[in-house]
């Protein structure tokens, strides 16, 4: 039985199904939500040319991590789900965002993580990497990975 629910929300479709995965399973247990949104900001420092200053571009980022965890959180209260938000800033590049998830997860404590993936596979998977295989590999708590359509 799962008491404590951590999922991480980027706003897109995979999160938000994810998100509804879990707040279904919140019900039926009876459990807290806890979602967690991460902004990295370390790609910024080593690969973008920006065409505006660096803490435009950070505040811009930030302020749209705090508008997926607020919209996420109200879907969820919606639903009448008990829930509350993290959000996490990485600014340092020897922390991943799913190295985060996980000291989340097991800080909080979770029972479960729920987490989305894009299942990509091949040069795209290459290329962007997956925070969902990340919080799998390193996970200590079960993890439900929810496939995007």
């Amino acid at each position: 039985m799962y008491k404590h629910i951590l999922v991480a929300v980027d706003g897109s479709d995979t999160s938000n199904l994810a998100l509804q995965e879990a707040m279904k399973l919140a019900k039926e247990q009876q459990a807290a939500l806890r979602l967690i949104h991460v902004v990295d900001e370390t790609p910024v420092y080593m690969t973008m040319d920006i065409a505006y200053a660096l803490p435009d571009f950070q505040k811009v980022m930030r302020e749209a991590g705090q508008k997926v965890l607020a919209t996420c959180a109200a879907t969820a209260r919606q639903a009448g789900v008990e829930v509350d938000t993290k959000f996490v800033i990485l600014e340092v590049l020897t922390r991943r965002i799913c190295d985060a998830i996980n000291e989340e997860a097991k800080g909080w404590p979770a029972d479960l993580i729920v987490i989305g993936t894009h299942g990509r596979h091949g040069f795209n998977h290459l290329l962007l990497g997956s925070v969902a295989e990340g919080v799998i590999r390193l996970a200590v708590k079960p993890v439900l990975v929810i496939h995007g359509a």
